[in-house]
């Protein structure tokens, strides 16, 4: 039996992942059989232009089918919960506010934020607990995950729209704060 080929271990490693991976995990499992960062380039170059193409979002990569075929998927598109209006302002104050406490993100919304709205949150996989703050109390900060950048196509979090841009789009009036 031959050894496998080291851009087949990559290949097959990424499509068996239940989670992106950094190219740093690839490197541990391909060790010295190749450069990691090289592979993972060269299977990019191969998708490009199929079906399924090989991207990396928020230093994470992972096979993805590619978007303009998401009209002929949309029929087997199952999406298992939506998020509710105040779930997603929550998490919206928590990417541009991070870290962020559950005070901070009520005197911001004017609202209590319901314990529901953080659970589902951390159930999806979007916001994690990131220590506490050194205030008296010391309640738990928020912050967005990995997952949050893949779930919405983000290398990082300085490609989320600035403020003026919302503003100027209509999509945000800071004169509409509560």
């Amino acid at each position: 039996m031959t050894a496998p080929d080291p851009l087949s271990i990559v290949e097959a490693l990424l499509f068996a992942a239940a989670e992106p991976l950094t190219e740093a995990a690839v490197q541990e499992v391909l060790g010295e059989r190749g450069d990691a960062g090289t592979l993972l380039r060269e299977l990019q170059r191969q998708y490009a232009g199929r079906g399924v193409r090989l991207e990396c979002c928020g230093g994470r990569w992972a096979f993805r089918t590619a978007a303009e075929l998401a009209p002929f998927l949309a029929r087997i598109d199952r999406r298992a919960r939506r998020l509710s209006a105040a779930a997603l302002e929550t998490l919206a104050i928590i990417a541009y506010r991070q870290p962020v406490t559950r005070g901070e993100i009520e005197a911001l919304r004017g609202v209590a934020v319901g314990r529901g709205t953080l659970d589902l949150l951390v159930e999806t996989g979007l916001v994690a607990p990131r220590g506490r703050k050194e205030v008296p109390g010391r309640p738990v900060m928020w912050v967005t995950t990995p997952r949050f950048l893949d779930h919405f196509g983000l290398a990082s979090l300085e490609d989320l729209p600035r403020l003026e841009e919302l503003e100027g789009a209509s999509l945000f009036n800071p004169a509409d704060d509560r």
